[in-house]
């Protein structure tokens, strides 16, 4: 999943994306070296951050 497609989904802006999600938990994946680099996320870890954050909002 790509760095706009996770804020697309998570519904979060993409320098959130960029800036604070691998504070909160989510392990981006660098692919490329300097201004050309890309990041990417495992479409797994996102379901599993997403189901961590639900079950920590509902308790």
């Amino acid at each position: 999943m790509t760095a706009k497609e996770l804020a697309e989904h998570l519904n979060m802006s993409l320098v959130w994306v960029y800036r604070d999600a691998a504070r909160s938990g989510l392990t981006p994946y660098k692919f490329g070296t300097g201004r050309n680099a890309k990041i990417q996320f495992k479409v797994s870890e996102v379901q599993t951050w997403i189901g961590q954050h639900r079950s920590a909002i509902v308790a």
